[in-house]
């Protein structure tokens, strides 16, 4: 057990419009959008593509195309049009974007991930991968900022579930602690969702916009915890599996 004077801090921030009041503080972020840029992006990796490149506007993306990049764009929920495929974790299963790199814009996650880029260590977190990222970072043993990529700036729900019950891991080690209220009120949150993810987002905001595209399908992949076990970092502006 680390004596509690030494224990590291880990906090929640639960948009990006928030950022700028946790920024210097902490040795590691991690960017959490659940549904469905980071849910994507583990997929991604964990399915063989060799790097992603988050990319916050359109016109990012575009320019990436037409050097002859893959690249993918998402907002509103739906596929961009001009490109083949969005944030989607299914689409990143194909096996024929083994080893490759795609340029990727979404609504929040990217956006979110570019603003988290001034740390020297982000890491890209979901349910999907919540194990093998909250072990990892109790092994670090460093200050963690788990930041949500929100809705347009703001709060929402899945991605403060998320970061909540990477905060209850960390802080159940022994080895972190949490002063800020937001991080509280997300363990909380975490806890009361636990036992029935789906049921507890059943009316979420963002769940109900993807519902209306009829993408259940994806909602049901991004909700279930501990699918993949890999771990997605940004290295040099594009997210690699650490341990490539």
């Amino acid at each position: 057990m680390t004596p509690e004077d030494q224990r590291k801090r880990v906090e929640v921030c639960f948009s990006p419009s928030q950022f700028h009041l946790y920024r210097t503080d902490f040795e590691i972020c991690v960017v959490i959008d659940v549904l469905r840029a980071t849910s994507a992006i583990c997929s991604a990796i964990a399915h063989g593509v060799q790097a992603i490149i988050p990319v916050s506007t359109v016109e990012e993306a575009r320019a990436y195309q037409q050097q002859g990049h893959l690249a993918a764009a998402e907002r509103e929920g739906q596929i961009v049009e001009g490109f083949e495929f969005g944030n989607s974790p299914y689409a990143y299963m194909n096996p024929e974007l083994k080893g490759k790199i795609i340029a990727l814009t979404t609504t929040n996650g990217t956006r979110a991930i570019n603003i988290a880029s001034e740390f020297s260590q982000v890491v890209i977190g979901s349910l999907n991968n919540l194990d093998a990222v909250s072990d990892w970072l109790i092994e670090e043993e460093r200050s963690v900022l788990l930041l949500g990529s929100g809705w347009k700036d703001k709060f929402n729900l899945e991605d403060t579930i998320c970061a909540g019950a990477i905060a209850d891991k960390l802080i159940d080690s022994g080895k972190f602690k949490a002063e800020e209220d937001s991080t509280i009120a997300a363990k909380f949150i975490s806890r009361s969702a636990r036992d029935n993810i789906f049921a507890f987002l059943k009316a979420s905001s963002h769940r109900r916009r993807l519902k209306r595209l009829n993408l259940n399908e994806d909602v049901k992949y991004c909700l279930t915890t501990n699918t993949l076990d890999v771990i997605p970092v940004l290295r040099n502006g594009q997210i690699e599996n650490l341990h490539s």
